[in-house]
């Protein structure tokens, strides 16, 4: 499904209404007809008590046919109106005038009287949040921060019309501060902000409907944001060999990193792999023979500090020649011997490459390493490595993730897997994909490290094109996690967990693919 910026929603609105004839009344009616049927669905509607915030534009108008609706189906409604009728356009203007010849109980509220809103939280059965919308663009302040206070105070349920009020439709930042909801009505596309933290996490279970747009409008080639394309997992044949199923070199590991080259070389076998080639130095081989034997060793001079040293590149060199992909840069330090060599080989590969942990700082140390590949490459950091890549203060990654994302695929010219929440994959042409699955019991040790062999797995194993393999990694290592914290909770999750849940999950996702591909992974509601 495709995710437009706010400025993309208004054009994708202009459009309906100018080359499509849909007159905005029309828009505002399906919005406000989703919306309750979201509320009929979740709470009901008759005998219930309803108090309904709104501002003075689309997004409050949108709340007024959300309140005409419950009113003609017996609910007992009372809007509260933060703006002023006298600032309603023609099309609000139409709404209201139902809404008060309907006889619909309707109240501005006003900075020094807030008592009527505490009034109306304290008998409500659900608040219906419509103040904002997504054009917000400056913190939220005055009578309007108080009115979010309240709400959140109250504890009382929350539908938000498109978006939780007070969170960026970009960026999914609260501005200062912004409505936690149990529903969220989002109306056309998903806005990113829906869908990037915190907005998501405030805005509860996501509803999108496309308001009679006709599907040309909001299926654009220039939306080059979406989640995440699910495909089928092509059959194991049942002449599969070791071989067959895919080679991987992992060069990874040091003397004080002995999880990450075991994560990352076992995750590519529980993946589906064939042969798991780990290049570690001597002194680390031993430690992982003795937790993964299915891992082939390749045992390697080393540093004094105990990391692979640079004498190792034509070996390593020769290996990559005869597998698939390599991965390179789990646990290997930031000695500065190793560092240098691991720029080298992440320059001379020719095959495949993903660089993660240690490695991201080498190439970000040389550049043109991965700038001047031909070969696919992708790069898996977190957003403090991510700020490293780019040169960027971390604030700045985390404040803007799409664009920074996009301007790191133009720079490094690589596919990149911005792990977080939600995961967000994007590809050399500038086009970002949002991964949908996963949980808060992920962020723990080890487990970006399972990703990589995950990821690796899908290319040389499943044989998907790089980028869906990319993507179809991220996903079912996001899975892997979910099914994991389905059996053990989130607290106390740690990565061998996830490790050791990668078979159920490629037979869980081999039995359920289609559901999950047209539910959005149950995180977004069609309707």
């Amino acid at each position: 499904m495709k995710v437009s910026s706010v400025a993309q929603m208004r054009l994708l609105d202009k459009t309906a209404i100018e080359r499509y004839a849909i007159p905005p009344t029309i828009l505002m009616e399906n919005a406000g007809e989703a919306s309750y049927f979201v509320i009929l669905q979740a709470y009901g509607v008759q005998g219930k008590r309803f108090v309904i915030f709104c501002g003075s534009g689309h997004n409050g108008g949108d709340g007024l046919v959300v309140a005409r609706k419950l009113h003609s189906s017996g609910g007992r409604v009372q809007i509260l109106c933060l703006g002023s009728p006298e600032k309603f356009d023609e099309t609000v203007r139409f709404h209201y005038q139902m809404v008060e010849r309907a006889g619909i109980p309707f109240s501005q509220i006003h900075d020094d009287d807030l008592a009527l809103a505490q009034q109306a939280l304290a008998q409500a059965d659900v608040v219906v949040d419509a103040i904002f919308g997504t054009g917000l663009s400056r913190d939220v302040g005055g009578r309007y921060r108080a009115i979010v206070e309240l709400i959140n105070q109250s504890e009382r349920p929350v539908v938000a019309i498109d978006i939780p009020s007070g969170v960026h439709g970009d960026t999914g930042q609260v501005m200062g501060v912004a409505v936690r909801a149990e529903h969220t009505i989002t109306f056309g596309l998903p806005k990113t902000g829906n869908l990037l933290f915190p907005g998501f996490a405030l805005g509860g279970k996501l509803h999108v409907t496309h308001i009679s747009f006709p599907p040309e409008n909001y299926n654009r080639d220039e939306i080059t944001v979406e989640t995440s394309r699910l495909l089928p997992l092509p059959p194991r044949q049942p002449d599969a060999h070791k071989g067959s199923c895919g080679k991987v070199l992992f060069v990874a590991g040091a003397a004080r990193y002995l999880g990450a080259p075991y994560f990352a070389a076992m995750s590519f076998l529980r993946a589906g792999g064939g042969l798991s080639y780990l290049a570690t130095p001597r002194g680390v081989a031993p430690f992982i023979a003795n937790k993964g034997s299915e891992i082939v060793l390749l045992p390697l001079a080393e540093t004094p500090s105990g990391s692979l040293a640079l004498s190792n590149l034509d070996a390593l060199l020769g290996t990559a020649a005869d597998v698939d992909m390599v991965v390179v840069g789990p646990g290997v330090s930031l000695d500065e011997e190793t560092q240098t060599l691991v720029q080298e080989l992440a320059a001379r590969i020719d095959k495949p490459l993903l660089i993660d942990g240690d490695g991201l700082s080498a190439v970000a140390a040389y550049p043109d390493s991965v700038r001047q590949r031909t070969a696919p490459t992708v790069l898996t950091p977190h957003p403090g490595e991510m700020a490293r890549l780019l040169g960027a203060p971390l604030g700045a990654v985390m404040a803007d993730r799409i664009g920074v994302l996009q301007r790191g695929v133009r720079e490094w010219g690589a596919h990149i897997a911005l792990k977080g929440a939600h995961t967000l994959i994007g590809e050399p042409d500038g086009r970002v994909f949002f991964n949908l699955s996963g949980n808060a019991g992920m962020a723990t040790a080890g487990s970006g490290d399972v990703l990589t062999g995950t990821i690796a797995a899908m290319f040389a194993t499943a044989h998907f094109d790089f980028g869906d393999a990319v993507r179809m990694g991220v996903f079912l290592h996001g899975l892997a996690g979910d099914l994991a914290e389905a059996e053990i909770g989130e607290e106390g999750l740690v990565a061998g967990d996830i490790l050791a849940h990668l078979p159920a999950t490629l037979r869980h996702y081999r039995q359920h693919a289609s559901d999950i591909a047209s539910s959005s992974y149950d995180k977004i509601a069609i309707i």
